[in-house]
Order: structure tokens, then sequence, then C-alpha cells
């Protein structure tokens, strides 16, 4: 497909310098107009005066006009001006200038004379005296000429100089434009090829093109980061799935060797409520995958989060004291977040879970929310056994259980879906370390 010039950098640069240089010309010849206009009524200005000024002298009529003239061409006092005194018959009667008098009076901006052999042009003023005289007053237009052609060379070199500087330019700007993007290509297709850990490259110097390069890298970080989402999930699915499906599969080969009826109604009702288990891990695995997707965003709006976290407590109260546990709060108020209300009721929730099942009658659970500048903190902590060290960095991952946990109820699925909702949130999840269980969630702070 043909490549339209203006689409590539060079040829917008290249228009930009054309436009550049396009104005750089109309201001020339405005500039041009109004200076030639500027001297031509500088010359008729002073050729009124001196008209004037001979009137004024030779007050006594034609003949004292007729002596001022003599008394300047003799003293050559006013270069470049040139007289002509003429009678009512159109006879010469005194004046050097060799061209004939205008008829009518008032300005003529091209008169036609000679001067030395060499025909020349001049800008003059024809006068009407009271005996019907005429006085012509011409100056030269050498000067508005010479004028004239300087500027012109000015403005002719100005363009010219501004058209190869914006080539030039245009030439620079698509040379390191495609030497960036050229750079940005050869990344993309070896990312393309299979190589994965390749990122764009940065020059550090924070220009657009970094800022894009460094948005790439971090869409590309976030694709490798699902990427290995998916590659766990698979592994994790095709391991921790096998357990209850073979258990599945027990129930049914019990339900269909059972010759009893009560045998065989047992097995069935056992391998139902292994189906709805599955059912259960297909159903929290999607959800993390819809979290994880960001599609919640769409619909996030302003929560009240101590709110959230008050009811949430205020329902599980009376779980934790029927199964011995002790739950301590100490919630913040006026702490807003912006989010999906229902996803974040399903994290608080997720971890009270966590802290009600997997600790021991006795356990005292701490629910803490409070504000740190534009962050919102909230604490879930038990003074539980804990979990061994080389466990906690693995219990956000799906299917990631604590080895004394694995006896009790669960799939290692609620953990993950707290790390992914706190992302969609565009926060943070983390696990001090021991003693005790504690989860920390960090949310950005919304309305106040």
């Amino acid at each position: 497909m043909m490549t339209r010039p203006w689409r590539s950098t060079f040829g917008l640069v290249t228009l930009v310098a054309c436009l550049f240089a396009l104005g750089t010309l109309i201001i020339g010849v405005v500039a041009y107009k109004v200076t030639h206009e500027a001297l031509e009524i500088q010359l008729d200005h002073r050729v009124a005066i001196e008209t004037r000024a001979l009137i004024d002298e030779g007050d006594d009529g034609p003949t004292g006009v007729a002596a001022a003239i003599r008394r300047r061409e003799a003293a050559q006092s006013t270069a470049s001006l040139d007289y002509l005194l003429v009678d009512p018959a159109g006879r010469r009667v005194a004046g050097s200038l060799d061209a004939t008098a205008p008829t009518l009076p008032g300005y003529l901006e091209l008169l036609h004379y000679r001067r030395d052999g060499e025909h020349r042009i001049a800008q003059a003023l024809t006068t009407r005296l009271p005996d019907s005289s005429r006085l012509v007053v011409a100056a030269d237009r050498e000067v508005i000429d010479e004028m004239d052609a300087t500027l012109l060379k000015l403005f002719a070199g100005a363009f010219g100089v501004m058209l190869l500087l914006g080539i030039g330019g245009a030439w620079l700007v698509g040379a390191v434009t495609r030497a960036r993007l050229s750079r940005i290509d050869r990344t993309a297709l070896a990312i393309i090829d299979g190589d994965l850990a390749r990122r764009m490259p940065l020059t550090g110097a924070g220009d657009e093109f970094d800022r894009v390069s460094a948005t790439l890298n971090r869409m590309l970080d976030r694709i490798g980061g699902l990427m290995d989402n998916l590659r766990q999930v698979s592994g994790d699915v095709a391991h921790d799935l096998r357990t209850p499906l073979t258990r599945l599969h027990n129930r049914l080969d019990e339900a269909l060797s059972a010759r009893d009826v009560d045998e065989k109604r047992q097995a069935i009702e056992a391998a139902a409520a292994q189906s709805r288990e599955l059912l259960d891990i297909f159903a929290a695995l999607l959800r993390i995958a819809e979290v994880e997707a960001l599609s919640p965003r769409t619909h996030f709006q302003d929560v009240a989060l101590d709110q959230l976290v008050e009811e949430l407590v205020d329902t599980y109260r009376p779980d934790m004291e029927a199964s011995g546990h002790l739950l301590v709060t100490a919630i913040a108020p006026a702490i807003w977040t912006t989010g999906d209300r229902r996803l974040l009721q399903q994290l608080v929730t997720n971890l009270l879970d966590n802290a009600l099942r997997h600790t021991p009658p006795g356990t005292t659970v701490r629910v803490e929310l409070e504000r740190d500048d534009a962050i919102a903190r909230l604490t879930v902590a038990d003074d539980g056994h804990g979990v061994a060290p080389e466990d906690a960095p693995r219990l956000f991952q799906r299917f990631a259980r604590a080895e004394r946990s694995r006896s009790s109820e669960g799939h290692g699925l609620g953990l993950a879906l707290v790390a992914a909702v706190a992302t969609a949130h565009r926060g943070t999840v983390s696990l001090l370390a021991p003693p005790g269980f504690v989860v920390v969630v960090e949310l950005p702070v919304g309305k106040t």
C-alpha cells in the first residue's frame, strides 16, 4: 500500500516547515507593502513641504517662485528634487526638470523624465498658481526602488533560509524518530517471535518515546503476569482437582456396583456433594479470573469503607463468639474508597472466614481500619499458630494452603481472591511476618 507522504514523520515536519516558510513569505509581502507605502507617503510629504516653501518664498507670484527655484538649483541644496515652472501656455519659465508638465494639479506617482541622458521616474506634485502657471516639484523614486530591492533580497534570503532549516530539521527529526521507532519495532518483533523477556528500550531522557516505551513495558509486564497466572492455574487445576475428581469417580463406581438401594443412594449423595464442591471451585476460579480481567472497574463508585467493614464485623461477631474467638476492632470513621462494593465485601468476608476457619478456639482476631494520607489500610490479624516462613510467599496464589491448614475446609482460593480484588482496586495486599497471621490490604482513598 502506498504511504502518503504527509503521514510520515518526515512528511509532517516538512509540511510544517513549508507552512512556516509560507508564513514568512506572507509576512514579507505585507512588510514590503507597508514599507513601500510608507516610503511613498514620506516622499509625497517631502514634495508637498518643498512646494509650500517655494510658494511662500515667491509670495510676489510666479517671478518670485522662479527666483526661489534658481536659488535652490544653484545651491544644489535639494538633492533628488527637481523643479519645473511653466506659464499658462506651457512654456518653461524656470527649473531643470526635463519632463512635460502635467496639465492637472495634484500628485502624480509616476512622472517620466530624463536626467543626464537617462530615462528616470519621479514622484511629483503639480500646483496651479493664481495666474494659471503650473509649478511641478518632483522627487526621484530611486530611493524607493533601492529600498524595494533591498527588502526583496532580505525576504528572499529569509524565505530560503527558513525553507532550508525546515527541510534540514525535517530530515533530522525524521532520522531520530525512525531510529527510535526502529528499536521499538525490533523489540516488538523479538517479542512476537517468542522472546517474552524483552522490553522496550529506554534512553532515560523522559521524552515521549520513553513514556510510550514505559507504558508498553508495563503492559508487557501485565501480560507476562497474566500468562504466569494462566500457567499456574493450568498446573494447579490439573494437580488440585485430581483428588476431588478421583473421589467423585470412585463414588460413582460405588453407586454402579452397589446392589443395596441404601448403599447406592449414599454413594450417589456423596458423588453429588463432590460435584457441588467441584462447582464451587470452578465458580471461585471464574470469579478470580473475572476480577483479574479488571472488568469490575466499569462499575466503580464511592464506597464508605468504614461502614462496610463495621457491617461485616457485626455479621461475623456471633459466629466468632460461638466458636470461642475474641473479635477486637479499631475502625476509624469517614474512610472512603472508589470501587465495587460487592467485591470489597468479598475481600473482607474472605479474610474473616480465613481467621474463623483456620485458627483454634481462644484466638483473638483483630480488625483495624485506618487512613494514612491517601491510603486506606485494612488489617486483619490473629494470634493463632500463623504460617511457616516457607509457606508465606505463595499463600496469595490459587490453591495455595499452609501445611497446617491441609486438614481444614477450603480449597486455597480465598486469599487469591483477596489479592485479585485488591489489585483490581489499584491496591496491594501483604502478609506480615509472624507472630500470628496478619494480612494488610492497602487501597487508595476516594471521596472524603
